[in-house]
């Protein structure tokens, strides 16, 4: 398998066409679309070479201001560039096939083989829209007016269309009207992913109205309300019974949301919010011990924004954290070897995912995880890229091998397969689309990491939170 794309791309012919004339004016979601179907197209043919960023003379043309992408890491190969722009392009093509052209929403997942979908929309999902855009614009896949035409677009519909419960959106909704679905929960950490992806398209783009639409859709969230009487958020709120009665108290992808509430501009969490939830369970294995639930996501969901690296607080270093926990997935992976003989240290990674009998919250060698039945998950290394480079993007390069085109298609990789049977999922899941296209920039090139840490609201959270840096009162 090569890193060329060219020869098994699925990109549909009616986007690679019809869609590519120039359309009346009025239409500019639809324009902004087929441009950046028309840069990734560019891509797949080599008209614009491989590790091309934003600063480029090539088409699409970027602006200065948007130019920011810092040079490749230099440990970086050729091969390991080719195989990262296969993952954000491919990624980048789901978000354009399932991201509605009018209230910017997307779907939460779609057939793996470029079908279309009848899924509702996630709110969590429409927040790596927000930064999936932002990120085709610094790559030079999408010029900046198109991409603002779509953050703005997106941001204005969820400001005055979508349902929402004072500032909180439901998990699922429709991904026209933007109405409630499946009867689905007012969700806090779909919000929270929502929220970040919108804070790094603001600080991205600086632009006045994306600035005005961000700082109202912010200021709504009434994180006290989401505390119901209590000192740690809530998972989430229906119509029908209340508050659901479980919290966010243990560790898990609650950071960033936790940090988002304390930097809030009205309604904050108080910084005691920070020292409320229980850094558990402790896991040791290999050698190893770190701090964490089961799957993988759980790393991965706040520090795809939030970046870590040397910082911490009186409780423990959470970039460290990760970068263990993805090595002691990997261990016990490898050491399941005799059950699965196709699981070793080149082919590994469980996190949540589907699998032949339903979803399921994989992990690693907690004793409380789902047992194993053989299935691996790529966005497992794919999310967990910049915790340990090498070792997944070799496990990436060793799935596209081993799944060939049953695993790897039209949006990357399906969400999971099982090497030991020859399932594969039908399906691609959005969010699991969206970690792995941002965990790949934050790899390269620190965009994300570098441009919402700029967030004053994120700097404030940090400083009430009790973090330093090395030298500051903590090692």
């Amino acid at each position: 398998m090569t890193g060329h794309l060219r020869d098994d791309t699925n990109v549909k012919e009616d986007d690679m066409s019809g869609n590519l004339s120039i359309p009346h004016p009025q239409k500019s979601k639809t324009l902004s679309r087929a441009v950046l179907v028309t840069g990734i197209a560019l891509l797949l043919t080599g008209a614009i070479p491989f590790g091309m960023h934003g600063d480029s003379d090539s088409f699409p043309p970027a602006s200065p201001e948007s130019a920011t992408t810092a040079s490749p890491d230099p440990s970086l190969t050729p091969a390991d560039l080719r195989l990262l722009d296969d993952i954000q392009s491919r990624a980048l093509v789901y978000f354009v096939d399932h991201t509605d052209p009018r209230t910017g929403l997307t779907r939460d997942r779609a057939p793996a083989n470029g079908l279309p979908s009848s899924a509702p929309a996630s709110i969590g999902a429409s927040g790596f829209a927000l930064a999936a855009w932002t990120i085709a614009v610094d790559r030079g896949w999408l010029p900046p007016e198109a991409g603002r035409r779509e953050v703005t677009s997106t941001l204005s519909f969820l400001l005055n269309g979508a349902d929402q419960v004072h500032g909180w959106f439901y998990h699922y909704v429709d991904v026209h009207t933007g109405r409630r679905a499946w009867h689905s929960e007012v969700s806090t950490i779909d919000t929270a992913l929502l929220l970040q992806g919108a804070l790094f398209a603001r600080e991205y783009f600086r632009d006045p109205q994306i600035t005005t639409l961000v700082d109202a859709l912010y200021r709504r969230v009434d994180w006290t309300w989401a505390l119901d009487g209590g000192t740690t958020l809530s998972l989430g709120w229906r119509p029908e019974t209340g508050f659901l009665p479980y919290r966010w108290n243990t560790y898990s992808e609650l950071l960033g949301m936790v940090l988002l509430g304390i930097g809030a501009p009205e309604h904050a969490l108080p910084p005691s919010a920070w020292d409320a939830w229980n850094r558990g369970p402790v896991v040791r294995y290999d050698g190893i011990t770190y701090v964490g639930a089961a799957p993988l996501f759980t790393h991965q969901y706040s520090q795809a924004f939030f970046d870590f690296r040397n910082r911490r607080d009186e409780f423990m270093n959470y970039w460290q954290n990760s970068v263990d926990a993805t090595f002691a997935n990997r261990a016990w992976c490898a050491d399941q070897s005799s059950r699965f003989p196709s699981w070793s240290q080149n082919l590994w990674g469980l996190t949540s995912s589907d699998s032949a009998e339903g979803y399921r919250a994989w992990g690693g060698p907690e004793p409380d995880t789902v047992a194993p039945d053989g299935t691996l998950v790529p966005c497992a290394p794919g999310g967990s890229l910049p915790f340990a480079p090498r070792e997944c993007l070799d496990d990436l390069e060793a799935m596209r091998r081993a799944g060939g085109s049953r695993v790897w298609g039209t949006y990357g990789f399906a969400d999971a397969f099982n090497p030991q049977t020859g399932w594969v999922s039908s399906d691609v899941i959005a969010i699991d689309q969206g970690i792995m296209l941002l965990m790949a920039e934050n790899l390269r090139s620190g965009l994300v990491w570098r441009t919402f840490m700029r967030a004053p609201e994120v700097q404030r959270a940090l400083d009430l939170a009790g973090f330093t840096r090395p030298g500051e009162g903590r090692d």
